[in-house]
């Protein structure tokens, strides 16, 4: 039986994923394939990703691809109920609602890998971390797909440890999803998030973004075409950089604290703003995480500074200082573009999840010849999905002459 909040919300949830499939061609060409080919026939497919309508679109090309799908959410904040009942009523087993408490949270995850899948897509790790304490659920396991950089990087973790037990693909590396999805879709879909929920200006204002990796870089970017003025901090010197001459004012943490009016942190890393920020920051000033895990500043510093805690609007936590300063909290510090908005544009999650079911079909096909490592996806699968989406686009792209591809092969 499936864990969700109320069927009834079946028919919303329905027509958002029909919206998400019109502006979703490359799923659609494969769709098409895997109907006729059944790759994933006699397979099944339990999926671990932000459970809203482009998700939605990868569990249906899954199974139109003849595997059994099961899915649950990969933050309790970015489930969206109506999605959960439209698949449910679809046939796909779900096991998810928005707000879970952490151990329902974990439950759903369980009860999702409980189905002891073949393959499985995972957002930040979290499925992989679970199979070490429920090992019986990997019976059937041949390999599976991470989608982020920090599953990425936790992945690499366990190769370095030795513990990982199976394969896995780091669809997060290809050039079709971080140079896209992590770039240009976090870069939009932060922004929408924050002017939606806040209703302020960004022009004029102080941007201060930490980190310049492929999300934060997306970030500061759009902030300063939205006219902001934009400080970005960083621990690297080549990203800080790479910063500087992209034309960011590039400092540190401790110096931008007084002077930002909005921050927003996208490092992976977690204790980027803590107390003595907090402490130096201006009354009103906004703080927001657009990285996998709520840790990136430190809510329980802030707490512990405040002598009270107060809803102020939507998505938005005012935290009163003993100054009576307030430093307002956007998406209780988990992920602001996918909580208090709508999460990437349709036609990049297009791209990103194209990557997975591809990734996850050559891993079917190949996993027992693999070993428990982490594999790039191959340049073959990268290059088709960019191939079908310029077409969807209607862009025209040049071809090598033989004589060209000899000369660059260095036969001159």
């Amino acid at each position: 039986m499936p864990t969700i909040r109320d069927i009834s919300l079946a028919p919303l949830g329905l027509k958002r994923i029909e919206w998400v499939r019109d502006f979703m061609p490359v799923l659609d060409a494969l769709e098409k394939r895997f109907i006729a080919e059944k790759p994933f026939a006699g397979k099944r497919v339990s999926v671990c990703v932000h459970l809203e309508a482009k998700t939605a679109r990868l569990a249906l090309l899954m199974r139109a691809g003849g595997a059994e799908v099961a899915v649950t959410g990969s933050n309790p904040l970015s489930t969206k109920d109506d999605i959960c009942a439209a698949l449910a009523s679809l046939g796909i087993e779900v096991h998810a609602f928005f707000g879970a408490t952490p151990e329902e949270y974990k439950e759903h995850q369980r009860r999702t890998l409980e189905f002891c899948p073949h393959i499985i897509i995972d957002d930040g790790g979290d499925f992989v971390t679970l199979l070490d304490k429920y090992p019986q659920y990997a019976t059937n396991l041949i390999g599976g797909c991470e989608e982020t950089t920090t599953g990425i990087s936790r992945l690499k973790a366990r190769v370095r440890a030795g513990t990982l037990r199976f394969p896995m693909m780091a669809v997060n590396d290809a050039n079709c999803k971080h140079l896209f999805d992590n770039r240009h879709g976090t870069g939009q879909s932060v922004w929408d998030a924050i002017m939606y929920s806040t209703n302020n200006m960004v022009t004029g204002k102080t941007v201060v973004v930490a980190g310049y990796g492929f999300c934060s870089s997306g970030i500061a970017m759009r902030a300063k075409g939205l006219g902001a003025n934009v400080i970005v901090t960083e621990v690297n010197p080549y990203r800080a950089l790479e910063a500087a001459m992209d034309g960011f004012r590039v400092m540190r943490m401790d110096d931008a604290a007084p002077i930002g009016d909005i921050f927003v942190c996208a490092t992976g890393c977690k204790d980027v703003i803590t107390k003595r920020h907090f402490e130096r920051m201006k009354n009103n000033a906004m703080v927001a995480n657009a990285g996998h895990f709520d840790v990136e500043f430190n809510k329980d510093d802030l707490r512990s500074l405040s002598t009270e805690v107060f809803d102020r609007k939507p998505f938005i936590d005012g935290y009163r200082l003993k100054d009576e300063r307030i430093i307002n909290v956007l998406a209780d510090g988990r992920l602001v573009n996918i909580v208090a908005g709508n999460g990437h544009p349709a036609e990049i999650m297009d791209m990103s999840f194209a990557i997975q079911a591809l990734s996850a079909k050559y891993i079917m096909e190949h996993g027992a010849s693999l070993e428990n490592k982490l594999y790039n996806v191959p340049d073959e699968i990268d290059r088709e999905v960019a191939l079908i989406k310029l077409e969807a686009m209607g862009l025209g792209l040049d071809r090598l002459t033989p004589e060209q591809e000899a000369y660059l092969n260095g036969e001159f």
